[in-house]
């Protein structure tokens, strides 16, 4: 029982592991909700997933700013 358990959770972890490697932004925003949360009264665990999700959203908004400020400053084609 033990050795599926642990199977399980190897193969969950690679699933994470691929898929964080997209999560911009979530990092930074999980550390300062997580030390928000901490101090607001021991919800770290709370604060950190939704610092994850508003960083994440703030990366993407700032991807799609520099991708149109790129797509801007390129001549047009005739």
């Amino acid at each position: 029982m033990k050795h599926a358990t642990l199977a399980t959770a190897v193969l969950v972890s690679f699933t994470f592991i691929h898929t964080a490697a997209y999560a911009e932004g979530c990092t930074k925003g999980a550390v300062v909700g997580g030390v928000g949360g901490h101090i607001a009264g021991g919800h770290g665990v709370a604060g950190a997933a939704a610092g994850c999700a508003i960083g994440h959203h703030e990366a993407k908004k700032k991807q799609k700013a520099a991708s149109a400020a790129a797509a801007a400053s390129q001549p047009a084609a005739k």
